[in-house]
Order: C-alpha cells, then sequence, then structure tokens
C-alpha cells in the first residue's frame, strides 16, 4: 500500500506504526489524510507533538503525565491521598478515572515485572512507591495491576516491597478474569473489582 511514496512519508508511516494497534495500512492512511490537510494541517500536527515533548513530563510524585511538578490528580486537595492505587500503565489510570468511583491517589509503575522482556523490578518504579509510602501518611495501597502472570508477579514483588511498613495492600477482586488487562475491561467490572478488593 506504501509502495511509490516519498521516502519522507514512507519514515511517517513507520514511526506510526510503531504505536500499539496501528499497523501499515492504518498509518499509511493516517499519513494520506494529513497529507490531504496540506501543509498547514501537517505544520499544526507538529507544532502539537512538539509541545507535547516539550512541556510534558511525569509527575514527580505518581508517575502520570503533567506540565507541571505535579500532575492534576496529586496537586488535587479534594482527593484522598492516604489511599493509593497502584497500575502498571498510564492507560489503566485513565480507565480508573473514567468509571469515576475512586477518589485516591495514583502510583503508575512504568510496566510490568517480566523475565520474557527483561523487565526487572529496577526498571519500575517500585523504589519510588516504597519511598513514598515510607513517608507516612499512607493507610492502603490497592495493586491493581492486570490479572496475567507478569500483573500477579509484580503485585505479589510490590507487596514484599511493602511488607515492612505499616499499609494495608489490597487487590482488586472478583469481576477480573485472569489473563485480562486492566486498560480494556468496561467501568462496571472495574467499578466491582475496585469496590470488593481483598488483602493481598
Amino acid at each position: 500500500m506504501s509502495a511509490g511514496l516519498p521516502a519522507a512519508v514512507l519514515t511517517l508511516v513507520t514511526e506510526l506504526r510503531k504505536l500499539p494497534g496501528v499497523g501499515e495500512k492504518t498509518a499509511t492512511r493516517y499519513v494520506l489524510s494529513l497529507m490531504q490537510r496540506g501543509a498547514e494541517g501537517v505544520e499544526a500536527l507538529g507544532r502539537s507533538l512538539a509541545e507535547v515533548a516539550a512541556q510534558v513530563r511525569p509527575c514527580a510524585r505518581c508517575g502520570f503525565l503533567a506540565d507541571a511538578e505535579l500532575c492534576g490528580f496529586c496537586a488535587d486537595p479534594s482527593r484522598d491521598a492516604s489511599v493509593v492505587c497502584v497500575v502498571e500503565g498510564i492507560a489503566d489510570l485513565v480507565s480508573f478515572e473514567k468509571i469515576g468511583e475512586y477518589r485516591g491517589s495514583y502510583h503508575v509503575l512504568g510496566g510490568a515485572i517480566s523475565a520474557l522482556r527483561g523487565i526487572t523490578p529496577d526498571r519500575l518504579r517500585i523504589g519510588e512507591l516504597v519511598a513514598r509510602v515510607a513517608q507516612g501518611g499512607i493507610r492502603e495501597v490497592i495493586v491493581a495491576t492486570s490479572a496475567d502472570a507478569e500483573g500477579e508477579t509484580t503485585a505479589l514483588y510490590v507487596r514484599k516491597a511493602l511488607e515492612a511498613l505499616d499499609v494495608r495492600v489490597t487487590r482488586p477482586a472478583t469481576g477480573i478474569p485472569m489473563g485480562s488487562s486492566i486498560e480494556f475491561l468496561d467501568a462496571v467490572t472495574l467499578m466491582r473489582a475496585l469496590r470488593g478488593r481483598r488483602e493481598l
């Protein structure tokens, strides 16, 4: 589908294919649609991407996206900072927020422990979580990693890392099938799992 296109267009197609769920056909359609918008449309997208790269960084506390030192969740005084929901990635956090049920704080690990993919605990933000809990003021840590082998391994590692600290460690309960990813669960399932969380 991309045969005969200019080198710069092919390079952009290649970059878009690195996004999850975007194959060659979809990436090519995106690029061709951009080209139809003309130079102005392409430049507007380029400016937006440059602004994101320059202004957005991980929140100093939880690791979510922020344009200041703290993200909107960590800076919100109405949220319960004594409860921390630990998630693998930013998309998982967004899924929890969509249900409108949870009003605590978050901690983004940046992935899950995976021997096959070479992701060791030191590559995740587990040390930052332990340091955060050690500072005091946190009464519960909800480990909401995915219900697959990597997520379970990560949850057990987090529980072990927090063992010496005076904090309740729980895990979302019923409703999350084994092998499922938090990111793709429906809001009702996620809400029930959060309400029925159990000790880890």
